[in-house]
């Protein structure tokens, strides 16, 4: 299914990544608890979403048993088709589907193109219900956001551990996530993590951290002011660094 079906369809149950246990707690299928996960060949919120994906159809489920999240979650589109007919900024932004159990938010990413499928120019964005992905919002107006680059066609287990963080509310300042956005060009692919307090050093600093650490990210991320970045567009500098 394209990103176009999936914004006028309801996506269907998928046997290849079927629901979590349901004697286990929902989240631990999102993520695993805290601690440092520096140094370790896989994170462990990968490990647990590869365990999951190779279950065998139906095994471990219970029917009729959601396992709500921490937060309602809504994915987004900005198509680059849309965007060259638009004149204000943001206003070719679509929502697609808004989740908000374990079950659902498998079955909408296994109907939603990984990264390295989009067309260049291409942006997909999950943010907290009701938080656009824009500068506007009054929940993100005064935030920032870090962001991590990849090779073009190398950012697709990023994103989705990405996912994995924010909605199995992993981090440890999880109430300062907006939501993230992968943006696909021509020779880079790049994740960003909006937050909604840019002044609050410490929290973006942990932030910025875990994200890396989530991701077994060893290149810099840095974290850039949506107020410098109204202002001064591309010469935008980073703010804080990890």
């Amino acid at each position: 299914m394209s990103i176009g079906d999936a914004a006028t369809s309801r996506p269907a149950a998928h046997e290849d990544r079927p629901p979590v246990n349901a004697d286990s707690n929902p989240r631990r299928f999102l993520h695993s608890g805290g601690g440092n996960r520096s140094g370790r060949a896989e994170p462990e919120i990968a490990r647990e979403a590869r365990s999951l994906s190779k279950r065998a159809p139906g095994e471990g489920v219970t029917a009729g048993r959601p396992h709500p999240l921490g937060h309602s979650w809504t994915f987004w589109f900005d198509s680059p088709a849309a965007k060259s007919s638009q004149a204000a900024w943001g206003s070719s932004i679509r929502p697609i589907y808004t989740f908000a159990t374990v079950e659902e938010f498998w079955s909408v990413y296994n109907n939603l193109h990984q990264p390295s499928k989009l067309v260049v120019g291409a942006d997909l964005q999950c943010f907290k219900n009701k938080v656009e992905p824009k500068w506007e919002d009054p929940v993100c107006a005064n935030g920032g956001k870090w962001t991590v680059t990849f090779s073009r066609g190398k950012s697709d287990t990023s994103w989705l551990y990405t996912l994995l963080a924010m909605v199995g509310e992993q981090f440890d300042h999880g109430d300062e996530i907006c939501g993230a956005v992968v943006s696909v060009r021509a020779k880079q692919e790049k994740i960003a993590l909006w937050t909604r307090d840019a002044s609050d050093e410490a929290a973006q600093m942990s932030i910025g951290k875990q994200w890396k650490e989530f991701l077994n990210y060893s290149q810099k991320a840095g974290f850039i002011f949506h107020e410098d970045a109204k202002k001064l567009d591309r010469a935008a500098r980073n703010r804080y660094t990890v």
